[in-house]
């Protein structure tokens, strides 16, 4: 793990990510930060814990549920880790990883923390696209089953590591898998655990973190709930206006009925009368033609 502090120079070029913002690389991908209170715990737990084993680094930059986008021109593909950590970028706010702007750099230790939504298949899926981006580390941590588990970036693919007892080669963090549904260990190189959600809440500052996460999580819930309303009151929209197209087309079906019923009337009217008239000539010896 690199851990040199760039010279002035080289830190005024790191700061090249402070471009003005694209805004057709949406900050947010419409969900929110976790599906459960156990998730959003071990997030936060595990972003603000990196964050502050990195603290003094200028040139690590540590993220919890930032969108990363790795090819300009393509808002498609796009990434969210639970947590990341990229070595050789500068610390500061953003409002997503744009690795074009970011010189390239590809986040080199991702987390993701499992949701009862997550399928078997979706993870895989997940992993492949990390190992086909670059990064270095993968961790995948289930706090509900206890479940813990890591692949490290060989030229090959990525390959599973023994989790429990592991210590990250970029990270130096040492994990601790304890038996099933017990919670996970993760110690810094000083043998010191990560506090857990409710320390962490108790230091000041990372309760404002906490807090201003938590925030953009009801935040983007908001959203989510009034987006969902406006697709409904379109919805009501459209079937309103479907339901005034079928009753005129109704109405124009039945005006349509009566007139071809008029006409039918009118021309069996002037039948009859032709029949009569022409009747009325042969009695007086005319023939009708």
């Amino acid at each position: 793990m690199s851990t040199a502090q760039p010279g002035p120079r080289s830190w005024m070029r790191d700061l090249s990510y402070i471009d003005p913002y694209e805004p057709e690389y949406p900050s947010s991908d419409g969900r929110p930060m976790a599906e459960s209170t156990t998730q959003f715990r071990w997030i936060v737990t595990i972003k603000e814990g990196l964050d502050a084993l990195f603290a003094a680094y200028p040139n690590v930059f540590v993220a919890g549920d930032l969108l990363w986008y790795a090819t300009k021109g393509d808002k498609t593909d796009v990434m969210a880790p639970d947590a990341m950590v990229v070595f050789g970028r500068p610390k500061g706010d953003r409002r997503s990883y744009r690795e074009w702007v970011e010189d390239g750099v590809v986040p080199q230790v991702v987390f993701d923390v499992a949701s009862h939504t997550n399928t078997p298949d979706e993870m895989a899926e997940k992993r492949r696209r990390y190992d086909s981006r670059g990064v270095e580390e993968y961790y995948f941590y289930d706090p509900e089953s206890g479940d813990f588990e890591g692949w490290l970036r060989r030229p090959d693919g990525p390959r599973p590591i023994s989790a429990d007892g592991w210590t990250s080669p970029r990270l130096g963090v040492t994990f601790k898998a304890p038996p099933r549904k017990e919670a996970l260990v993760i110690l810094d190189p000083e043998g010191r655990p990560f506090r857990t959600f409710g320390e962490l809440a108790k230091d000041e500052k990372a309760a404002r973190r906490i807090a201003r996460a938590e925030r953009r999580r009801r935040r983007v819930a908001e959203r989510l709930t009034e987006s969902e309303r406006q697709l409904r009151a379109e919805a009501d929209l459209r079937a309103e206006s479907d339901r005034r197209l079928r009753e005129e087309a109704e109405r124009r079906a039945e005006a349509d009925r009566r007139i071809r019923e008029e006409a039918d009337a009118h021309a069996a009217a002037l039948r009859d009368q032709v029949e009569r008239m022409a009747a009325m000539l042969r009695e007086r010896g005319i023939d009708p033609s």
